[in-house]
């Protein structure tokens, strides 16, 4: 099973944790803290460690915010919402948590099979079983999200940050921009690891965990456009050369 990664500041007020194959992020702010992204249930001891390395704990979480809601993104929201924080989800993917984690491949189907990338890369078994092993199919369903609607600017969150929309990974995939940090949250809208490929480098996650690989290329261009340095995804390491280098980049290796 790959190893828990030790937290690192990737941004300013950013801290990155999770492990070898699944990325979630602590904002800090004088206001309070921001999650983007929620890991999966095996995450839980990391979270409340670094958390008390700093004099904090799960109740200074203000908000979770989802840049979609496959299971190994959405593994935590009931232990944080029981201890206090608002959910955030884009509507068109509010339905996956609330049916439980089991329904995700239902509610945005993926475009291919895993055989064909089972037959060319074995290895490619990695990865859902490393979710599985961290019980990322087996969280409860989870009715309390607040959805929201299309380009949003959450003024009442500290450091305000804005959802843009990126669909086609699932229809309800977004980015989340903070200004104060210069940094944007792809998500699996542009990841730098591909677990299933072996590939590494900017890209949309392959055909069998994307509901719409057209849709997903189409939304880079919308990456592309964001003035933002840092670009911190779901998977892989930071990507530190601007949004539009991204981009290109994800466009020009194409759907896999």
């Amino acid at each position: 099973m790959p190893s828990t990664a030790p937290a690192r500041t990737v941004a300013p007020g950013v801290d990155r944790l999770g492990d070898d194959i699944v990325n979630f992020y602590v904002v800090h702010h004088p206001d309070g803290l921001v999650l983007v992204d929620a890991g999966l249930p095996g995450h839980l001891k990391q979270l409340r460690a670094h958390l008390s390395g700093t004099g904090l704990g799960l109740a200074d979480v203000r908000a979770v915010l989802l840049t979609h809601s496959h299971p190994d993104h959405t593994g935590l929201v009931t232990a944080l919402h029981r201890a206090g924080a608002e959910i955030h989800v884009h509507r068109p993917d509010a339905a996956t948590l609330t049916d439980g984690p089991r329904s995700s491949m239902r509610h945005a189907k993926p475009e291919r099979s895993m055989a064909p990338y089972l037959l060319r890369r074995p290895a490619a078994l990695g990865t859902p079983l490393h979710m599985a092993l961290r019980g990322g199919f087996t969280a409860p369903p989870f009715a309390h999200a607040h959805p929201f609607d299309g380009d949003t600017t959450f003024d009442a969150l500290p450091g305000r940050p804005a959802a843009v929309p990126l669909p086609g990974h699932t229809p309800g995939s977004v980015a989340y921009v903070f200004a104060e940090a210069k940094a944007v949250f792809t998500g699996d809208a542009l990841v730098t690891h591909d677990g299933i490929t072996g590939h590494r480098g900017p890209a949309t996650v392959c055909r069998a965990f994307t509901s719409d690989s057209a849709t997903a290329l189409a939304s880079l261009d919308r990456l592309a456009g964001l003035p933002h340095t840092v670009l911190l995804p779901g998977h892989g390491e930071p990507f530190t050369r601007g949004a539009a280098a991204a981009a290109r980049e994800a466009e020009a290796y194409g759907a896999s």
